[in-house]
């Protein structure tokens, strides 16, 4: 389905659908030569406007958004959209032409013809969150290591990976091996926004649109187009459904809850069975190995050693509370010892190589926060089995 087009009929309504690869200089051509052929009422893009912002170079960081990453907790979406952001920019700078551009020729074109453009795809942020919602633990650090993996494989990226993304749409090899390996990310970043951008286009109140899409998504689309039977109704429920977050139950809460509880039934059977000073040395013993690990997770963040002090008086604390992370506070130390510059914030879409993470100071924010929790949990994880041997 790479720069073929699909043609659909349904209710008076003709939609074109035209697979493209993200990073080919041919799909460009494609969009600009069929949108003069075909002459379409609509045209739609498979975009968001956080993305569409983004590839027209519109989209700013700032320092208020920055501190919203922090506050919200969300540093982990934030690094891993910046991961794929900088996978994909390298890709486009080795094949000599930019991430999206059929994309943006063809809002370009439209524009000059005054043809209504319509951004069809689920937000970014909504389908990153809704994926991170349905995977389990294994599978987010799983699809982390392959990310960062992918990312800094090498200086350039592979002769061979270029070959391909010239040839095929490689978007869609990417997620046909996601499948095999994490089902339920698949679903989220493939078959959901099938029916998404479906749904969208299905609401499009014109008699010829034109999907410009990667080639991976025009199957699905076609089929769900095709088989389509609901209302328009029916099909906005649908809509808002897709764009809220399933709440799964989630072992990893589970557990956070069950720490607490077992804390305390160490701390009061040390009290009862050996009094007052056993219960101050797991106290003590509790809070030195839990800061300490915590401390150092902000240490190989390359972070101040306040945000490392941060982080030691607050794990032993948050830890106990499932709502919390330590990281919060050493995120946000860090922020206020070390304000992100100005060429920080327009320098993280320009990270070549993992050392590169940790001189930002933006992306240095992020990796204190992680490396501060993931610190926190190993602490928690070796404090409570050495203090239970204590009883």
């Amino acid at each position: 389905m790479l720069n073929e087009l699909t043609k659909v009929n349904i209710e008076g309504k003709e939609i074109l659908l035209l697979g493209t690869a993200h990073v080919s200089k041919d799909s460009v051509e494609l969009v600009e030569q069929t949108i003069e052929k075909e002459s379409p009422d609509f045209v739609a893009v498979e975009l968001c406007e956080k993305r569409q912002k983004s590839l027209a170079n519109e989209k700013k960081w700032s320092d208020t958004e920055i501190n919203r990453v922090v506050r919200d907790g969300n540093a982990y979406l934030f690094l891993m959209q910046l991961l794929l952001a900088n996978f994909q920019r390298k890709i486009g700078e080795d094949l000599g032409i930019r991430p999206g551009a059929e994309m943006i020729k063809a809002m370009e074109i439209a524009q000059k013809k005054g043809i209504p453009v319509a951004l069809v795809d689920r937000d970014i942020n909504l389908t990153l969150k809704r994926a991170f919602s349905m995977m389990s633990l294994k599978e987010k650090s799983k699809i982390f290591i392959d990310i960062i993996s992918g990312a800094f494989e090498g200086d350039e990226v592979n002769e061979e990976l270029l070959e391909k993304l010239k040839e095929k749409d490689i978007i869609t090899e990417i997620m046909e091996d996601l499948g095999r390996e994490i089902p339920s990310a698949k679903e989220v970043l493939v078959d959901e926004r099938d029916r998404y951008i479906a749904n969208r286009i299905l609401n499009l109140e014109t008699r010829k649109v034109l999907v410009v899409v990667g080639a991976g998504h025009v199957e699905g689309i076609k089929k769900i187009i095709e088989s389509n039977s609901k209302s328009r109704k029916e099909l906005n429920n649908e809509i808002d459904e897709l764009e809220g977050i399933p709440q799964k139950k989630s072992r990893i809460k589970l557990i956070a809850y069950i720490i607490p509880a077992i804390f305390i039934a160490i701390v009061g059977y040390g009290f009862y069975s050996h009094g007052f000073s056993m219960t101050l040395d797991i106290l003590w013993k509790w809070f030195l190995i839990n800061g300490t690990l915590s401390a150092i997770g902000v240490l190989l963040a390359m972070g101040h050693p306040l945000s490392a002090l941060t982080a030691f008086l607050a794990a032993p604390f948050t830890s106990l509370n499932p709502t919390i992370a330590a990281g919060w506070f050493a995120g946000i130390t860090e922020t206020w010892i070390r304000k992100p510059r100005v060429k920080d914030i327009e320098g993280m879409l320009r990270l070549n190589s993992i050392s590169d993470y940790w001189k930002n100071r933006v992306t240095r924010i992020l990796l204190v926060i992680a490396f501060a929790n993931i610190g926190s949990s190993i602490g928690t994880f070796i404090a409570l089995p050495y203090l239970a041997a204590m009883l």
